[in-house]
C-alpha cells in the first residue's frame, strides 16, 4: 500500500487514537492503522473507522443521559 501524502510505503500496525467531544475524551491505546514509513500519517480502515464512530455515538448518548441528571 502507498502512501496518498507522501507515497512512502504503508505498514499495518497499532497507533493511539484520541478524540475530545463535547465534554468527554475517549483515548485507545492500540488500534489497527496503515502507517506511513516514511511521513508517520496513519489511516484507518473502514472497520476500525466503524467501530470508532460507534463508541463515540454510545459515549454520546451516555453523556447526555448524565448531563440530565446533573
Amino acid at each position: 500500500m502507498e502512501c496518498v501524502f507522501c507515497k512512502g510505503k504503508m505498514k499495518n500496525q497499532g497507533v493511539p487514537f484520541h478524540i475530545d467531544r463535547k465534554g468527554f475524551h475517549i483515548t485507545f491505546d492500540s488500534v489497527p492503522a496503515w502507517v506511513c514509513q516514511q511521513c508517520g500519517q496513519a489511516m484507518f480502515e473502514e472497520s476500525e473507522t466503524r467501530d470508532i464512530e460507534s463508541v463515540i455515538e454510545a459515549v454520546e448518548k451516555k453523556a447526555k443521559n448524565l448531563a440530565k441528571a446533573a
